[in-house]
């Protein structure tokens, strides 16, 4: 009877601890394939095996045997040693994330890869364009140098030309004048000798 009364005391102390605690989410250790017992300690009952990597809710804790009590994703409740519970999520819950994040960095990798190879392809592009039009302004340039050249080698001719019939006009009215005055002279020098010889040959005929 009074070992009874000891066995009710200590599971009303059980019940105690573990309604002091809320639900917390804990993962079995990677590193382990753990029993799991009916009561706080491993001399209770064996009721089950938990994997490495599962997921368990943390009911309570039995601070005086260091164990925790669990539901697992069976519904099942039991009671685990706390140093094989870790706060954060296993290698077996990680790795599908860490591929997945894997995953979509590669993916986006890819997509930027490709954006740059476009913009790149598109900015060689815009530069081979931008020198076809500069060698064509040069070729232009170029061009207008060339008839500008032309231009003044005719501009030079036509010049030398003008010279030349402004010279020839020059000449023809110097010889013009020339021979107008010569003309003059002459005249000059005829007349007196003509027109008193047939004012004298008038006169004797009178």
């Amino acid at each position: 009877m009074h070992k009874l009364r000891h066995i009710c005391f200590a599971l009303l102390s059980l019940s105690f601890a573990a309604s002091t605690h809320a639900d917390e989410t804990r993962y079995i250790s990677d590193d382990l394939t753990t029993y799991i017992h009916s009561g706080p300690g491993n001399q209770f009952r064996i009721v089950g095996t938990l994997n490495s990597g599962e997921q368990v809710a943390l009911l309570g804790v039995n601070d005086s045997t260091n164990y925790g009590q669990i539901r697992d994703g069976k519904g099942r409740t039991a009671w685990i040693p706390l140093d094989q519970l870790s706060d954060q999520p296993s290698l077996r819950v990680k790795v599908p994330s860490l591929e997945q994040q894997v995953q979509t960095l590669t993916q986006k990798l890819a997509t930027i890869d490709a954006d740059w190879n476009r913009r790149t392809a598109d900015m060689q592009k815009k530069v081979a364009e931008n020198d076809s039009t500069l060698q064509g302004l040069r070729n232009e340039n170029q061009g207008l140098k060339d008839q500008l050249t032309v231009a003044r080698k005719k501009a030079d001719a036509d010049a030398v030309q003008l010279d030349d019939k402004q010279r020839a006009i020059i000449m023809q009215w110097f010889l013009y004048g020339g021979g107008v005055a010569g003309v003059g002279l002459i005249l000059g020098l005829l007349l007196p000798h003509i027109i008193p010889r047939r004012k004298r040959d008038n006169r004797w005929m009178n």
